[in-house]
């Protein structure tokens, strides 16, 4: 294979996306002959800095290279780390590429915008002589067992809520709803608290309410969440931006914490394995990541990879609200499921809502329908591929694998196709990266029972 002038080859490819290029190779083949050394930090909130020195090519003859190389590091930099600021070091030309590609009219408008609103600071480009050190903030969540809470997961296409007592879950309930069609937050919010009441109805009260959702979270609060697409901003600002607050006090005055979904991914692979240095990834309506240091902490990472890149081709599938190919969700969610399913000449009605296609095609898996299959073998290809790619940023010893694309057969063939391409392709890292998969009940309700242990009671 081919990009610009990079040349890398892949062993093993996806049967139903031929043309595919993992980011991961292109990288390791464009840094073989890079020499030129560049700086790269991401600012956040609280002064938190994340940094990568690499190298560029250089050279008029390599620009074209050289800029992609850049634009899909710092891409993958920001919405792994998050941030409001980009600092440059050791090339000017490359500061001033970043610094067109996210002004006002660039190509990452969208990523700048939603920067911009999580950390309500304008987003801006500097060049420095030198990088400002890197400084994280880690913090402990969850954990939290004893008294009787609720928890509440809310996915793009069904909602889970738990009853537990004591660390112990006594009732367990999934409903499917259509949270990202529905134009109403009204329509959001009476599902919520319909949740909160069905899992209240099973304790002697509630002491606590915990919030697994796809989303990204400031002080418990909505600041961007693809689970509201169909929202106009003022609606969003009046009564999305405090939804699960207002839907909890329809319970009573309990604590209450809301954290992002990839980040309870993470947490319940911790509390269930009992270690951390954990990636957590739910493929559901979207690539929901989450991750937990080496203490088991949360590190305040926006973990967004759903808009994160990992495929390098051309003719990569645009994600319609970013407006980027090659990101995750496309991949690793329903969505990477249907995309699939035409190329296996699975024929699904347009009427269908995502959920209901994803559905459809996990019915032909279990009877068998070897066109289906191929779509999960794809699906595991893309996955040990991205594996190796989110091993060499996070540095994850094991990946905990949930969400609805990974329930039954489909879910087996994901981990099984992963697993051969990580020890033949990657054989370096088939060691170091365990993926699990939990057993079928965890998968679909474990991060509901995760969420009813964020909250501390007072």
């Amino acid at each position: 294979m081919k990009l610009f002038n990079v040349e890398f080859s892949v062993k093993n490819k996806p049967e139903l996306d031929e043309s595919f290029m993992p980011l991961g190779l292109f990288m390791r083949a464009y840094r073989a002959t890079a020499r030129k050394s560049v700086g790269i930090a991401v600012e956040r909130s609280g002064g938190q800095v994340a940094t990568v020195n690499t190298f560029i090519r250089g050279g008029e003859e390599n620009r074209d290279a050289d800029r992609y190389y850049i634009d899909r590091l710092v891409k993958f930099l920001l919405w792994m780390k998050g941030g409001f600021r980009i600092w440059v070091s050791g090339d000017e030309s490359i500061f001033e590429y970043l610094r067109d590609t996210y002004a006002v009219g660039g190509a990452r408008d969208f990523d700048r915008d939603l920067m911009s609103g999580v950390y309500e600071r304008p987003f801006e480009v500097r060049f420095c002589e030198k990088l400002p050190e890197e400084r994280s903030a880690p913090q402990a969540i969850g954990r939290h067992l004893s008294g009787c809470r609720i928890g509440f997961d809310a996915g793009g296409s069904d909602r889970k809520v738990s009853a537990v007592i004591d660390g112990v879950p006594v009732y367990s309930e999934e409903v499917v709803w259509y949270p990202k069609i529905n134009e109403n937050p009204d329509y959001h919010y009476e599902g919520i608290v319909s949740a909160f009441k069905s899992a209240a109805e099973h304790m002697p009260r509630v002491d606590a309410i915990g919030i697994s959702s796809a989303g990204i979270f400031v002080d418990n609060r909505c600041m961007v969440a693809s689970l509201f697409l169909k929202v106009s901003p003022e609606l969003f600002e009046k009564k999305v931006k405090d939804i699960y607050l207002r839907a909890a006090k329809e319970i009573g005055d309990v604590p209450v914490s809301v954290c992002n979904d990839g980040d309870v991914t993470a947490l319940a692979g911790a509390m269930s394995l009992e270690q951390g240095n954990i990636l957590g990834i739910a493929m559901g309506t979207s690539e929901a990541v989450g991750y937990v240091d080496a203490s088991s902490n949360v590190t305040g990472w926006l973990n967004e990879l759903a808009f994160a890149p990992m495929d390098v081709s051309p003719e990569a599938m645009r994600d319609e609200w970013s407006g980027d190919i090659g990101c995750g969700v496309k991949y690793f969610s329903q969505d990477g499921v249907i995309k699939l399913a035409a190329a296996a000449g699975i024929e699904l009605e347009e009427s269908l809502a995502p959920a209901q296609k994803l559905k459809a095609v996990q019915a032909l898996m279990e009877q068998g329908d070897e066109r289906a299959a191929a779509i999960y073998r794809s699906i595991g290809v893309y996955l040990g591929h991205s594996l190796a790619l989110y091993h060499e940023f996070y540095g994850c010893e094991s990946v905990l694998l949930l969400g609805r694309v990974m329930s039954g057969q489909g879910g087996d063939i994901i981990l099984s196709r992963a697993k051969e391409v990580l020890a033949d392709e990657y054989p370096e890292y088939a060691g170091k990266i365990k993926p699990i998969v939990p057993d079928e009940k965890a998968r679909r309700v474990g991060q509901s029972v995760a969420a009813a242990s964020l909250p501390e009671l007072n």
